[in-house]
């Protein structure tokens, strides 16, 4: 039979409100009774019913988060930051995987309020109004990470896509390109696709430049996708000097069709990608890319849900994180001038 707080309580000669107290923290327990319930926990190897005390106190200081795909090296960097302040926090985390399906999502939001989480984490490309109508009936808070919904309506931290693929592209012209092709994520999510595209397509007007439909492939985020884009645009009649790709394993797919066609990178074509994930340092020539600060992310967005699930002040619910730039290998010397 399993240990009971009343076989505590009666092994260390207390009450059962005693057990409890000294089991939840309490500070109202003299240091003497605490260690004699404290022994008699250790040697009858009793442990708290987490279930029975969730029931109790009404927290069970569980935390659902959804992924969209845990093989990621991008959403595996914001779940080690949501892991770790939630940790520092006395968290636990319910990890569960979507696999970018709208039914898997709605499935796993009900599954984890089902289980009496105390606030839920959503990681997706695209949040809809199906996700607030599930959302809308929970009485927990959610936030959202690197995504964030059409009306911001739930909080959020990610970055300003937007900005980002602006500031890549003009990365791309201050080195003299004017073929600048870009190897879009999926163009169905507004925030990673749309977006980006639009960033995009702003700095080649803001720069002059002509927007070209031949210069813009459709990825899924994969390395796949990326070589095949790359030699899509390679097959051209007037290929490009440069591409962006909205994610760094299409970036490395990009820079692998060029130099299997026998060409250079950066000599013949320059790449920057998307997210700096770890492969971005591994890649040879190493690769330029938008860091987005993918662990922080995971952290900030993790302390901004404590802050809800704990009634604290919540100044902003709407976090932009800073993004940048790493100049790498795969894109040529600037000089600081023209940077």
């Amino acid at each position: 039979m399993p240990i009971t707080i009343y076989d505590v309580a009666r092994e260390a000669g207390v009450s059962m409100a005693t057990v409890s107290r000294v089991v939840n923290g309490n500070p109202n327990v003299k240091p003497i009774t605490r260690k004699k319930v404290m022994n008699a926990i250790e040697r009858l190897g009793y442990r708290p019913n987490a279930v029975a005390r969730g029931l109790a106190s009404k927290k069970t200081t569980t935390v659902g988060v959804i992924i969209p795909d845990i093989s990621s090296l991008f959403f595996s960097e914001l779940a080690r930051g949501i892991e770790d302040i939630a940790t520092m926090y006395k968290y636990n985390i319910i990890l569960c995987n979507s696999d970018h399906r709208l039914e898997k999502e709605l499935q796993l939001i009900n599954t984890l309020l089902e289980k009496q989480v105390d606030g839920l984490l959503f990681m997706g490309a695209e949040v809809k109004e199906e996700h607030l109508q599930a959302l809308a009936t929970a009485s927990i808070p959610t936030v959202l990470a690197a995504t964030r919904d059409p009306e911001s309506k739930l909080p959020s931290v990610t970055i300003d896509h937007f900005q980002a693929a602006y500031d890549a592209t003009m990365a791309l012209v201050k080195r003299g390109h004017r073929r600048i092709a870009m190897i879009t994520a999926p163009m169905n999510y507004p925030l990673e696709g749309f977006v980006r595209f639009e960033g995009y397509k702003q700095a080649l007007a803001d720069s002059n430049i002509p927007f070209a439909e031949e210069l813009v492939v459709n990825g899924t985020y994969r390395y796949d996708s990326g070589l095949d884009g790359m030699k899509q645009f390679l097959a051209l009649e007037n290929p490009p000097t440069a591409v962006f790709a909205a994610s760094d394993e299409m970036a490395i797919g990009a820079i692998h069709a060029v130099q299997d066609a026998g060409k250079s990178v950066p000599g013949d074509v320059e790449v920057i990608g998307h997210d700096n994930i770890r492969l971005a340092e591994m890649v040879r020539p190493r690769l330029t890319t938008v860091v987005q600060p993918m662990y922080d992310i995971g952290a900030v967005a993790m302390r901004l849900l404590t802050k809800y699930m704990n009634k604290e002040q919540v100044e902003d619910h709407i976090v932009l994180l800073q993004h940048r730039i790493e100049n790498r290998e795969s894109t040529s010397f600037l000089d600081e001038e023209d940077e």
